[in-house]
Formats: C-alpha cells, structure tokens, sequence
C-alpha cells in the first residue's frame, strides 16, 4: 500500500513537531486542561506512550502485544484508561523522556520489520506502513489537543497525506462504533493538501462525495473539531449522514466537539 520507510520518516517528523510543542513546557503547563475532558496534556502524552509502546510491541514482539490486549476485548476505554496510570508519570522530565524513548522503540520496530508482514492490532493485522500511518493520526489528534490548551494554531504540511489515505481505509469505523450497518456505496474523497495539491480516493463516477481541505477533514475524522466548524463538504445523502459520525480510530466515538467550541475554524 505505502512505501514503509517514506511512512516511518514522515511519523519522525511528526513526532518531532509534537516534541517542538513539549520541549519547553514547565510543570504548570503539563497540569493544563485539554478539550478532552478530563485530561491534561499529560494525560494526552501518556496516552501516546501507551500507544507507541503498543504499535512498537505489535512490529517486534507479537506474543507481548497479545498479552497486553488480552484485556480490552470486552472493555476497550477501561482498558486504555487502566493503562495511562503506567505512563503518568510524577515528574514531566521524566514523561517526556519516557514518551521520546517509547517513540524511538517503535519507529525502529516499524523500520525493521518486513514491508508485506501483517503485524497484530486493534481490529485486524495491518502492514506495518498502515500502522505507522495510524501512529501519525494519533500525533495529530493527541497533538491538536495539546495545541488547543496552549492556545496554539499547528502548522500541518503534506505529510497529512497519510492520515487521510488512512482514513479512507478506515472509512467504516464510524458505522462499527455505533452498531450501524455500513452502507454499500462507494465514496469519492476530493482532499485539497496544504500545498495546494489535490489529492483524489475512490471511483471518479461515485455520487456518494466529500471534499475540502486536507487539515478540516484530518480535524473531523479525528473528531477534534465538530463537522459545523469545517470546510468540509458532502454531496449525497450516505456522504452528508457520513460527515456526523466518520472517526478514523477504533472504538467508541465519545462525544466529540461541540459546534462553535474553538473562536475560529482551524483549517
């Protein structure tokens, strides 16, 4: 599907770019609420340890990754939300150094491991490619959410490619999470990139379409900004119903984002 070590390079500069927003943060800023409720941005830096840690576990020690999931089949949050305790530490000196080490891990994993070998996860074995791809949708949901507590606007670049091919290959997890049949229509996704290019997924003739740009539908896709305060457009009535309810990670959708919550849109 993707070229592995193009994918593993642009998840380093991602990370990086997440690592520019938490270098210089002093321990106040680490207490400070994000739109998540509930959670500071150490809690949403935990949250990535925790992630990268299992996606570096799924591309070098499978029996380890199905040990630690074994738990969540019947309570994915409360398996997730079990899990942010190991990573919350006291200190952030130490949080951060944990996450840096946690990130390094897994990129080296995913770098080493065979491009056509299917490597366990959530929902189904993925390429590692896929998984790296997922790991960038995680940096930039966990990253706006930092960005929102600092009062900060992320500058995205086309390495957001990625997430939004991921979310196309995703497209039904929104149906999933809520018990939906999944309709049999095929979408036409029309994604206009930072730069100015125009990315196209699915048929050309489909009638069921969503278009804008590429930094609005990785917000509605990750649920960080509500479908009201993007420039996201739907022609078709599966594709209007689609733009309530597309999330591109496993699990439930949680409430999401209200209309109107952020001053001004972020696209």
């Amino acid at each position: 599907m993707k070229d592995l070590q193009g994918v593993v390079s642009d998840l380093i500069a991602e990370g990086d770019r997440l690592d520019g927003l938490l270098a210089g943060l002093d321990a106040e800023q680490w207490s400070l609420p994000t739109p998540a409720p509930g959670w500071t941005i150490a809690h949403q830096v935990a949250h990535l340890s925790f992630i990268f840690h299992l996606a570096g576990k799924a591309a070098s020690d499978a029996e380890a990754f199905a040990a630690i999931t074994a738990g969540a089949a019947n309570d994915f949050d409360g398996a997730i939300n079990a899990a942010l305790g190991l990573f919350l530490n006291d200190s952030p000196d130490k949080m951060l150094a944990q996450w840096r080490a946690e990130r390094d891990t897994t990129v080296a994993a995913l770098a080493a491991a065979p491009p056509d070998q299917l490597l366990p996860w959530l929902v189904r074995p993925i390429p590692p490619a896929v998984l790296a791809c997922a790991g960038i949708m995680e940096l930039f949901a966990h990253g706006q959410d930092i960005a929102d507590a600092l009062g900060i606007e992320p500058t995205h670049t086309d390495r957001l490619r990625h997430l939004v091919g991921f979310a196309v290959l995703t497209k039904d997890f929104g149906y999933q999470s809520r018990g939906l049949p999944t309709p049999p229509d095929e979408f036409r996704f029309e994604i206009t990139t930072p730069s100015g290019e125009l990315w196209g997924f699915g048929p050309e003739d489909a009638e069921q379409r969503v278009s804008g740009p590429a930094v609005d539908f990785c917000l509605l896709v990750t649920r960080r900004r509500h479908r009201d305060d993007l420039a996201i457009t739907a022609s078709g009535a599966v594709a209007e119903q689609w733009l309530d309810i597309a999330q591109a990670y496993r699990g439930p959708a949680g409430p999401g984002r209200s209309p109107g919550q952020f001053s001004a849109p972020a696209g």
